[in-house]
């Protein structure tokens, strides 16, 4: 589990003391969140118990401001315009695919589609994220859709930040599957370990063809039940929800290093 993980910290420079820091205050986090007795908060000799890490150092971890995640509210934002872009008639032509758009004053279509699914963010700030990291190109004010999705081709700090999500979602659903704290989460996967290069390459085409057909039928259903910008209805809970979908890939043959 932690064999990717470390192959990605040790490309991007992070040092076995940095990882130490950090796993060490998502230790204490993550007891104080998870690991209290009877619904009240761990005292900070539990979770220097339950941690073994010292009683000083966990005070000293709690008493740490907290995270900012001043990424996350503008990627969501770019997500629902992509999103729209793909799946609103008015910005699609007539074989589904996206229309060319223009960016310029308030009655644009690029800021007519950044004002009815971004909520109240500028369209230049969506527009400077998509060029960022390469959803989208321009040429004058003309704005091409790339890819079909926000998927960053260009940015390598928001790859990392998506690995990350990733990662974490899917870790998240192992552990409540291995919990058991309620019902089990969708987890499947299908693997052979003795294919051939003839058929692997078949399979990366079948398998991205089949994957996307499902994500954007999925995507059309969770649009149409997604509050969009606006808060849920009063008394309602909010919930995050969606299907991941991975290429499992790795060479079997002894003393070989395959990272694709």
């Amino acid at each position: 589990m932690l064999a990717p993980l470390v192959r990605v910290l040790i490309r991007h420079g992070v040092s076995h003391a940095e990882f130490t820091s950090w796993a060490k205050q998502t230790y204490v986090e993550e007891a104080n969140i998870h690991f209290g007795i009877d619904g009240k908060s761990p005292t900070v000799s539990r979770l220097a118990i339950v941690t073994g890490i010292n009683r000083k150092e966990v005070r000293r971890i709690l008493d740490l401001p907290p995270d900012a995640e001043p990424t996350a509210s503008k990627h969501n934002r770019a997500i629902r315009v992509v999103t729209g872009w793909l799946q609103d008639e008015e910005y699609t032509d007539q074989h589904g695919e996206p229309k060319l758009l223009n960016y310029g004053d308030a009655s644009s279509s690029f800021n007519q589609l950044v004002k009815r699914y971004g909520g109240d963010v500028p369209a230049r700030a969506v527009l400077d994220e998509l060029l960022r990291v390469g959803t989208v190109t321009q040429s004058d004010n003309q704005i091409v859709l790339a890819s079909k999705g926000y998927v960053p081709h260009e940015s390598e700090e928001a790859m990392l930040e998506l690995f990350a999500t990733s990662a974490k979602d899917l870790l998240t659903t192992l552990d409540h599957n291995v919990s058991k704290t309620g019902p089990a989460r969708l987890q499947m996967s299908v693997a052979y370990d003795n294919v051939g290069e003839d058929g692997l390459q078949a399979f990366r085409k079948l398998s991205s063809k089949k994957a996307l057909s499902l994500l954007r039928e999925l995507d059309k259903f969770l649009a149409t039940h997604d509050h969009g910008s606006k808060p849920p209805p009063e008394g309602e809970h909010r919930y995050r929800t969606g299907l991941g979908i991975y290429l499992i890939e790795e060479s079997v043959d002894e003393g070989q290093s395959d990272e694709k």
